[in-house]
């Protein structure tokens, strides 16, 4: 949807890079690498988004000690000062929550009967936690999977899934299984519960 309205997909791309990632800087191979386009396509939105004044060319020195590049590498970060920014991250933020909404009605709809349906993890910014998404009941396993992995392409992250039949729910539950524990005690959402487990 948004690439229609920023008339890229890769412009679209990297606009939700730097956003998820505001404090820090890239090069341009390690961008390729993150958003999953060729190289040239990347450097031709780099430059329109450095013209619009969203990114700028970074000092190496200023950027945190993660994927280091060569001497040479030049580094990209965002424009906090922007006149848009703020705008701009609501309406990115907006999107996502849209596509997570789709996303979400398409595994109820289309995913089996699902008794208890919980997101945590990358949806919550949970990332020690074991799984993104626990799913309890009868599930269809092959319909799940194909939802799941065409959503990690329209958002460039992978994610952990975890199906459960009911019985086996109750059993883990009753016996305090510390993986289960760990999703019901971090941060989470609740999305379906026919479990009543409130």
């Amino acid at each position: 949807m948004l690439e229609h309205l920023f008339g890229s997909k890769t412009r679209l791309k990297l606009l939700q890079l730097f956003f998820r990632h505001p404090d820090r800087a890239f090069f341009v191979r390690e961008i390729c690498r993150a958003v999953g386009s060729h190289l040239n396509a990347v450097r031709r939105e780099l430059s329109n988004l450095e013209t619009l004044g969203i990114i700028a060319v970074t000092d190496k020195q200023e950027v945190p000690e993660y994927d280091q590049g060569s001497e040479r590498a030049k580094y990209f970060g965002l424009q906090k000062d922007f006149l848009l920014f703020g705008e701009l991250k609501s309406l990115l933020l907006k999107a996502q929550l849209m596509e997570e909404q789709a996303f979400v009605s398409e595994l109820k709809a289309k995913g089996g009967l699902i008794k208890y349906f919980v997101l945590t993890g990358i949806f919550t910014d949970e990332p020690q936690t074991n799984t993104d998404i626990l799913l309890v009941g009868k599930v269809k396993p092959v319909s799940t999977t194909k939802i799941i992995r065409d959503y990690e392409k329209a958002i460039d992250r992978p994610i952990r899934y975890t199906i459960m039949s009911e019985d086996e729910y109750h059993e883990r539950k009753e016996i305090g299984d510390k993986f289960l524990y760990g999703i019901l005690e971090s941060k989470h959402v609740i999305i379906y519960d026919e479990l009543n487990t409130i």
